[in-house]
Formats: C-alpha cells, structure tokens, sequence
C-alpha cells in the first residue's frame, strides 16, 4: 500500500530525512517513533505531498507521491499536529465545506458528513462552532476530515498531544477501530500508544531509519536472552542455589525480601530455553511455594532508548 524507496530530503546543507526505506502493507497500522526533528513530519509531509523529496521514491496505493500527486491525494486523509480548522463554522458545515473539496458527490455529501460524525462520535456537536469546542473534540473533528473522502491511507501526527487522559482513551479507540479497513501510519513520541494501537513500528532518529519490526520482535532481538521474575516462599540461600543449576539457567539474581521467607528472584535463561517448566518443578519438588511465575520483557521505551543511544554512539 506504502512504499518509501531512498528517500532524501535536503534543507539546504542539512538533511530533514536520509535514504529512508520502508514498506506499509494494505490494512496495517503502522507506529513511527522517533524524538523530536527525527525527522517523522518530513517523511509524512512527504507521503502526503506537501512538498517533494530531494531524491528516492515514494508510492501510495501504486501511485507516485511526484509524479501522481492528485491520485495520491484522493487516496489519503491526513491528520497533521495542528488541526487546520475553520473555526467560524459549525462542525456540519466544515465537514460538509471539506468533503465537497475532497471530492465527494453533491448527492453523498450528507451521509459521508453523517457517518463520520458518527464514527468520530461527534454528531452530539454537530451544530456547535468549531470554536466553542473542547480540544478533545477538535481533534474528533481534524480525524473526521481526515475520513470524509473514505481515503485508503490515513497518516495521523500526533493525534493525542495535548488531551486529557480521557480524551487520549477516546482518541486511540477510534484509532483502533480503523485497523484493517484503511491503512494508518501513526506517529507520535508517546510509546505507550504504540504498544496499544500498532502491528508493527518504525523508529527513525537523526533522519535514519535504525529498526523496522513488531514490539515483540525487537524485544527478543534487544534483549536477547529471556528473564523471569520468581517469588519464592522458602529459605533464600537454598532456592537460588537450587535454582542456579537448572538447565538453562545463565544466571539468578536475588532482587527483594519479605516477611514470611518470601523472596524474589530474577532469573536469566539462555538463548531459546524455555527454562518455566523446571524451575517450576524444582520448586514444587523441595516443597516450597511458588507465588509468581512472570516474563520480564523490555517496554517500547526501553527498546527505543537502547536503539537510539546506540545509534547516536555508533555516529
């Protein structure tokens, strides 16, 4: 559906994003992570033919974002940082005013307008001015003009800066109602969002593209080999001995203590062990209780953090 090929775009002496490649499939939501000035808006500018690249390839649905920009345009909404809305008009006529721009027939424009406003949940607003809304409501209003021509594409920026935490709930459900029927390319700083709403990420930094993968998939990768947190009732010493030399344990770190003999451990397995079973059975074998059995695994936040930092030291 996307297809991003060498992608440059130079500003002056500077580069805004470097021979950038990628691939979004039809119906996938794809998370784009990257601190700010990674440059995500420029390959988003770009996508959405705001203005060209410097050199490579871009296509969207099979269409050439410089070449075929008007087809490209019919095919995507797109939510930028800063709404562009007309404040002055009420939220019905807006939408009306943008779906005949986009190209909707004179005959659909009132059910288009109707469904959007259904499926954003703003129909409640429908006779408001823009300006009297909320901004958890102005931002409903920004995603329903991204929808009104029905395009394949939709590229939100942003889409929850500056909400409440309700509104942000509200916003990522619309989000993830969307998956499979267009596809969505999502950028944003807030990785908790990603985790939530996408199949799949990209993070860029300083224009670059350093890792394409699932979450699950780059946390294998990152983290390499896989740990377990145990809580343990039990005499301390006697429980990591035991529990060090079940196969394919690498290593066991006592973390906490409690009352009651209760302790945890962190336990290291090596690569491709699934060491649960065993560590399981020792336990249950010497007679001591097993109060929890949890994976650890790294957040997006850690995964990004160790990506950039690294790439940051590698130039």
């Amino acid at each position: 559906m996307i297809e991003v090929e060498n992608l440059t775009k130079q500003y002056g002496t500077a580069r805004g994003i470097n021979d950038i490649s990628f691939k979004v499939e039809k119906g996938e939501v794809l998370g784009f992570l990257g601190p700010n000035g990674a440059g995500k808006t420029t390959t988003m500018r770009i996508l959405t033919c705001f203005f060209p690249p410097t050199s490579g390839k871009a296509r969207v649905a099979g269409y050439d974002v410089f070449e075929d920009s008007l087809e490209v345009r019919k095919r995507i909404g797109y939510l930028p940082e800063n709404v562009p809305l007309y404040t002055d008009m009420p939220v019905i006529k807006y939408l009306e005013f943008v779906g005949r721009i986009k190209g909707v027939s004179g005959k659909d424009i009132k059910k288009k307008v109707q469904e959007v406003m259904d499926d954003c949940c703003i129909a409640d607003v429908s006779k408001k001015f823009i300006k009297d809304l909320s901004k958890g409501y102005r931002q409903r209003v920004g995603l329903a003009q991204a929808l009104i021509n029905d395009p394949e594409v939709l590229i939100l920026d942003e889409p929850t800066i500056g909400l409440d935490p309700r509104q942000i709930i509200d916003i990522r459900q619309l989000i993830k109602n969307l998956a499979g029927r267009r596809t969505v390319i999502l950028s944003t700083h807030i990785l908790p969002e990603v985790s939530m709403i996408c199949q799949r990420v990209i993070i860029i930094n300083e224009g670059r593209v350093i890792a394409v993968d699932t979450p699950d998939n780059l946390t294998r990768k990152i983290q390499g080999s896989a740990q377990i947190t145990l809580i343990v009732r039990g005499p301390q010493e006697e429980v990591a001995q035991k529990l060090g030399v079940v196969s394919g344990v690498s290593s066991i770190m006592r973390k906490t203590s409690s009352g009651d003999n209760v302790h945890t451990y962190l336990v290291d397995a090596m690569k491709n062990a699934d060491i649960r079973k065993d560590l399981a059975a020792t336990i249950v074998n010497n007679k001591w209780d097993l109060l929890e059995m949890r994976p650890v695994s790294m957040s997006l936040e850690d995964i990004f953090i160790k990506l950039v930092t690294e790439e940051r030291t590698a130039h």
